[in-house]
């Protein structure tokens, strides 16, 4: 693999210098004869798609080929950190490639029988969730995901799937064997629970109310909005509306108050990521929607991109645009915190070392 240099001002430190790519790694120290890939401009680490699923589509599973197409939709837009939130296949092979986006698994939803999409998860009753959390805690890499809420046909509307005694087990669990939880939550009733077991990132939380936001701050508790996907719940209800008006109405009201909840959230101090919720009812490659959406919510521009990009890796483990920290980044033209029009025209992906663009 050659050598190559980047000049431009970095981001955040907004410092312009001399980067070098030696073996994947970025480096400050001049290598001789290197091969100049971008002068000028401004250099991010790539972004990341904090929610998405690898491959889930919205005809049903993705065979190993439409994963790899998957990927390449959300690397292209400079998403080339992902973190996939539950997949029902093994999506392992996107891993092993490196010219795909880094892929941070968290094994397969965990479900109750009858309260979440047929097949997606695993589901289980509330006295077998602790085994399948230590079960699911081996397929991931360091995330399990929980269908935390999901509509009770009983009741015709949302109601949280677990007892608070069960979350408070599962999640300690998962916590004594080195893994974080993701939960998937819709509704206002499920939070308390999750956020009194310790959960690590709240996944939709469009339940989020101002009640609740010191102790999700306070506990450090992230919350991936995925507002794009939240756009599809008017479809929802109307879907729902003549079975289950409670729920048609309930789903009508969380997506009218959604971007005053995030605004609010945010404003409260609580870490907010960018995740599309790519995979099912929206394709894959939509990262730069999505922080529009958040950016139109409210969240200022600045800290839409930061959370975007080297905040989001520092919180999944991964370094920004540090001395040996892997070659992942892209360059722009102008500053993407500026103006958003800029982040459709990469001058540069550099991928895994790899000039992609």
């Amino acid at each position: 693999m050659s050598v190559l240099r980047l000049r431009g001002i970095l981001l955040p430190e907004e410092e312009q210098r001399d980067v070098w790519v030696v073996d994947g790694r970025l480096s400050f120290s001049p290598v001789p004869d290197a091969d100049t890939i971008a002068s000028g401009g401004w250099i991010l680490p790539g972004f990341v798609d904090a929610h998405c699923h690898i491959g889930v589509t919205t005809e049903g599973w993705a065979d190993p080929d439409l994963q790899v197409e998957q990927a390449i939709l959300d690397r292209d837009a400079g998403a080339l950190l992902l973190r996939d939130a539950g997949a029902p296949v093994d999506n392992t092979g996107v891993q092993r490639r490196a010219d795909l986006p880094r892929l941070v698994r968290a094994g397969r939803h965990i479900a109750r029988p009858k309260r979440y999409i047929r097949d997606l998860g695993v589901e289980v009753e509330p006295q077998d969730l602790v085994a399948e959390v230590e079960h699911q805690a081996g397929r991931g890499d360091g995330w399990i995901k929980l269908a935390a809420d999901w509509i009770d046909r009983s009741v015709g509307d949302l109601t949280p799937v677990w007892p608070d005694d069960v979350l408070a087990a599962a999640i300690g669990r998962a916590h004594e064997l080195g893994v974080r939880v993701a939960a998937h939550t819709f509704s206002e009733q499920a939070l308390p629970g999750l956020i009194n077991a310790g959960i690590d990132s709240i996944e939709h939380g469009t339940g989020i109310t101002p009640d609740l936001l010191d102790e999700i701050a306070r506990r450090g508790i992230a919350v991936v909005p995925t507002l794009i996907n939240i756009d599809t719940f008017p479809e929802i209800a109307a879907a729902a509306a003549e079975k289950f008006p409670a729920y048609a109405a309930h789903m009508r009201a969380l997506h009218a108050s959604s971007r005053q909840r995030v605004r609010d959230a945010f404003d409260a101090g609580v870490p907010i990521y960018t995740g599309t919720d790519a995979g099912g009812s929206l394709p894959h490659g939509l990262v730069r929607e999505e922080i529009t959406a958040l950016v139109q919510a409210g969240i200022p521009q600045a800290e839409v991109i930061a959370q975007a990009s080297w905040r989001a890796r520092e919180w999944l483990g991964f370094q920004g645009l540090t001395e040996g920290a892997l070659a992942d980044l892209v360059v722009y033209d102008e500053d993407p915190r500026e103006d958003l029009a800029t982040l459709y025209q990469p001058r540069r992906i550099v991928l895994d070392g790899r000039v992609i663009r």
